[in-house]
């Protein structure tokens, strides 16, 4: 599959990254003498944080070209991704030459935050606005407005990238999530030109409080637990008369002057200016991967992370009986790491955990198997450390069946840096099989310890 990208830019640079960090090939074509440093840079920063969402390993990174000639870009692209500034005159002419040459089944997406599709196609262009968030390569929302059979094939292409669609029902400026970013921020420029907040004082209350909230629940379900037992019946009954009251100066904006801007800037440089852009993007991204994977870890998932566990799932490799078994292929994510700078102790037991489940799940032993109350518990393990391991390094875990004899299952495991295949850590893992009603070992079901002893008993032949 191939992706082209045109205009290289912030939003021009996280699509390519989005895309070729999921295995496709990506051409991008930007005048800009300086766009292949601008992407490459951006890069750098995407394969660092996107592999730290997942528990396995993303699929081989895709061919990375660049082209100064625009057909040449989009030649046998499958989706052609605009992301010029917001020009419509300068839209129109880029479309033109895309009508020219790109394929006729290649769907055009817009990054445009403001135009509809209607502006966008008015001389004969057809794009759909497929309008993401920055980063583009971290952040899964993507708006979709226009031809409903487009949107429906490029629905389906952004989820096997792991992005979320949302489908916008009817055009509209601006779409939906950008209409309640502009109004936060006319309220913002109120409450700093009256004196009342800071830049920061007004970024802290919205990180240290409903952004939290909105980031797992969104608005209308946040304001349902508002209510309370009596649900959002009773929170609209409650707050539904503070509408109209003066609390908001959404609808009187007040005046853009070079004063309100050097307000604004100034605040922004005491609250900021001590951190480089790229700084300020990897404390983002750091922020975003741990709260992402935090939410991922929730039961079944919550709001994005759920978007996250079910593009996981599509990820993880076939495993295959023969000695050893890759069990484990991830990057080590930047919530691993500890004070000293590597990996802490405790997650070489996450990793040879992880390692175990593949084996239990690759048996037999899998969710269903322990819904219905059987199980393998760890009872022993003896893990020695024989070399650091730091954030953002590939990892993998070779796993053998040293032992498959009734309740009993033995494991060895080697996890080795993929870059040079040094070893990192080995694990002796012994388990038994329990019954989780009595807490007490039992006999697996036989199809799981027919494949447990037939494991042991092919691996000792291997390692014969």
């Amino acid at each position: 599959m191939k992706a082209a990208i045109i205009g290289g830019g912030v939003i021009g640079g996280g699509w390519a990254a989005r895309f070729l960090l999921n295995g496709w090939d990506v051409a991008v074509f930007d005048p800009d003498p300086e766009s292949e440093r601008k992407i490459n840079e951006v890069l750098l920063n995407a394969r660092r944080a996107l592999p730290g969402l997942y528990e396995t390993a993303l699929p081989i990174e895709g061919k990375l070209t660049y082209h100064s000639d625009l057909a040449e870009a989009v030649a046998d692209a499958n989706w052609v991704q605009e992301s010029v500034p917001e020009r419509l005159d300068l839209k129109h002419k880029v479309f033109a030459e895309l009508m020219e040459h790109a394929p006729d089944d290649a769907i055009i997406g817009s990054s445009t935050s403001g135009f509809k599709p209607s502006e966008l196609n008015e001389k004969g262009a057809r794009a759909i606005v497929a309008h993401p968030f920055n980063p583009v390569y971290l952040l899964p929302l993507i708006e979709l407005v226009g031809d409903a059979d487009t949107c429906t094939r490029a629905a389906d292409i952004l989820s096997g990238i792991g992005m979320y669609p949302l489908k916008v029902r009817k055009e509209i400026d601006a779409h939906i999530a950008d209409r309640f970013l502009e109004a936060v921020w006319r309220e913002a420029l109120w409450l700093v030109k009256d004196g009342i907040a800071t830049t920061e004082e007004i970024d802290e209350a919205i990180r240290m409080g409903f952004g939290l909230r909105w980031a797992q629940m969104g608005l209308f379900e946040t304001y349902r637990v508002a209510g309370g037992e009596a649900g959002m019946k009773h929170f609209m009954a409650q707050f539904g008369p503070c509408l109209s009251w003066p609390w908001t100066k959404l609808m009187d904006v007040p005046e853009f002057t070079d004063e309100l801007v050097d307000l604004i800037a100034g605040q922004s440089d005491a609250q900021s200016g001590h951190l480089s852009i790229r700084e300020l993007e990897r404390l983002r991204d750091d922020n975003l991967v741990s709260m992402l994977r935090a939410l991922k870890a929730r039961g079944d998932g919550s709001g994005a992370g759920r978007v996250i566990r079910d593009h996981e799932g599509g990820l993880w490799p076939a495993m295959s009986d023969e000695t050893p078994m890759r069990t484990v292929a991830r990057d080590v994510p930047i919530d691993w790491t500890d004070y000293n700078g590597h990996m802490n102790e405790g997650r070489y037991g996450q990793v040879f955990s992880d390692a175990a489940d593949r084996i239990m799940i690759h048996v037999g032993a899998d969710p269903e198997y322990i819904a219905s109350g059987l199980s393998y518990f760890t009872a022993e393990t003896n893990i020695k450390y024989i070399d650091e391991c730091h954030a953002g390094e590939a990892v993998y875990v070779d796993t053998t069946v040293t032992l498959g004899e009734g309740k009993k299952l033995r494991l060895w495991h080697e996890m080795k840096r993929t870059s040079d295949d040094g070893l990192l850590a080995t694990c002796d893992q012994f388990l038994l099989h329990v019954d989780l009603n009595s807490r007490k070992s039992c006999p697996p079901r036989a199809d799981v310890e027919a494949k447990v002893e037939a494991l042991a008993a092919l691996h000792a032949k291997g390692d014969a």
